[in-house]
This record gives C-alpha cells, sequence and structure tokens, in this order.
C-alpha cells in the first residue's frame, strides 16, 4: 500500500511512497513552462520504480501552491482524475509547507527556531510564509511547524520585513539576494516525498486536507463581473415621433 504524491508549483516533482512515510521512489524535471507535458510520464516512471500498481494506492497527495495558476492546475487536475478513477482520497498540501519542513531537517533547525519560505511569483514578487518549528521531528519522520504568518504574495523587499530574526528558504531568497538573504543548502523547491509523508501525517491525525488551489493574486481568484442581463438595463428611449 501506497501514496503518490506530486506537485507543480515550481518544477515537477513526484513521489511513490508507503503508508508509514519510507520513499520508494522520486522523479523530478525542471519544466516550469510545460507541466503537463512532463508529468504523466513521471508518475509511470515512479510507479514503476517503486514496483506499485495504482491499485495499491491509498491517496494521492498534491501540492496546492502557493504558485501561477497554469503549472498549479495542472497538478491538481491530475492528482483529482487519478483520485476519482481509483476511488481514493486526495490530500491537499500547500507547497510551502513541504519547503519548510524540509528545511528544517536540512538545516537542524530546533523548537522555537522560525524560518520563512520564499518561492518565485514572477512579476518580482515572491510567495511566502513565515513558520516556527514545533518540534524537529514528528509522526512519520517530519517536523512539525506552526505558521505564524502567511501564506502571501508581494516584493521581495516589502517580504523582507517578515523575514527579520527567521532564516530564510525558498528560491525567492536565490531569486533576490539583495532583499532576502537565504540560507546555504536550503531547499529551493518542494520534494513530493516530503509532502507525501506530511500528508501522511495529517491524515492520520484527522486534519482537513483540501485540495482548492492558493493563488493568492485576484487576477487568478476574481471572477470578472457578471453581465447584466437584458432585463436589468434601462429601457432604450422611445423613437422620436413615438410620444
Amino acid at each position: 500500500m501506497a501514496v503518490l504524491a506530486l506537485d507543480t508549483s515550481a518544477s515537477v516533482t513526484v513521489a511513490v511512497v508507503s503508508d508509514d512515510g519510507a520513499r520508494l521512489a522520486r522523479r523530478d524535471a525542471p519544466e516550469r513552462r510545460r507541466h503537463a507535458e512532463a508529468l504523466a510520464p513521471l508518475v509511470e516512471e515512479a510507479l514503476v520504480e517503486a514496483g506499485v500498481d495504482r491499485s495499491d494506492l491509498t491517496a494521492v497527495a498534491v501540492g496546492t501552491g502557493p504558485a501561477p495558476f497554469t503549472g498549479l492546475r495542472v497538478g491538481l487536475v491530475t492528482a483529482r482524475a487519478l483520485g476519482f478513477a481509483l476511488g481514493i482520497p486526495v490530500l491537499g498540501v500547500p507547497s510551502l509547507d513541504a519547503i519548510a519542513a524540509q528545511a528544517v531537517s536540512d538545516l537542524g533547525l530546533e523548537p522555537d527556531d522560525e524560518l520563512l519560505v520564499a518561492t518565485d511569483a514572477r512579476r518580482r514578487e515572491v510567495y511566502w510564509a513565515r513558520y516556527r518549528v514545533v518540534a524537529h521531528e514528528g509522526p512519520h519522520a517530519v517536523p512539525i511547524l506552526a505558521t505564524v504568518a502567511g501564506p502571501d504574495v508581494g516584493p521581495a523587499a516589502a517580504v523582507a520585513e517578515h523575514a527579520a530574526g527567521a532564516v530564510v528558504v525558498g528560491e525567492g531568497g536565490e531569486l533576490y539576494p539583495d532583499a532576502l538573504d537565504a540560507a546555504d543548502d536550503a531547499p529551493q523547491v518542494p520534494d513530493a516525498a516530503v509532502l507525501a509523508r506530511l500528508a501522511i501525517a495529517r491524515r492520520a491525525a484527522g486534519a482537513d486536507q483540501p485540495t482548492e488551489p492558493l493563488y493568492l493574486r485576484r487576477p487568478d481568484v476574481h471572477e470578472a463581473a457578471a453581465r447584466k442581463r437584458v432585463s436589468d438595463a434601462a429601457p432604450a428611449p422611445a423613437p422620436e415621433g413615438s410620444r
């Protein structure tokens, strides 16, 4: 029995882990513009490497962003389609959470340490969230974190105000080093295996794991104003001579 995890919030990452969190396979691709073409082959390769049939999956975990609309949608649609076809739950995990959890392990952060995850939001902005370490390692070998602020999006210079006293991780720090001083050897993008372990731990704890995407920017989530119905429009003036 296993969990398939995938994330397309930045590059494309896929992993298969056992129900106890052990990594069975992982595949990654640097694609940023062709997520749809890269994702399906990676899923198949990971399942083959893990020796897992789709019928053995107990859940699909998917990164919910924040991220730009097009790339993120590919992962969410794929995860939901697999979950529906196999009759298994789809578990949503914020992609920033996965980077934060990986950073705690990679950098040896301790309880009460704080970190700020910043990722590329384009338009010279970053998606970000700040976390506090509750425990270096919790169930299924993943850290326990509390969200202090965010997730949100904004210019790197403005986000720097939220980074005071925190370890900065994620590719936002690499993109805007003048504003965000990133830690050395910190993770840049989500690891699907870590995302899967978070999903498994939260499932065991009975936590709600919605799959609604985190777009954050108004243009990505704001619906266009509905057109006026004919009945709502002002009546046309009567033609000359009809009065």
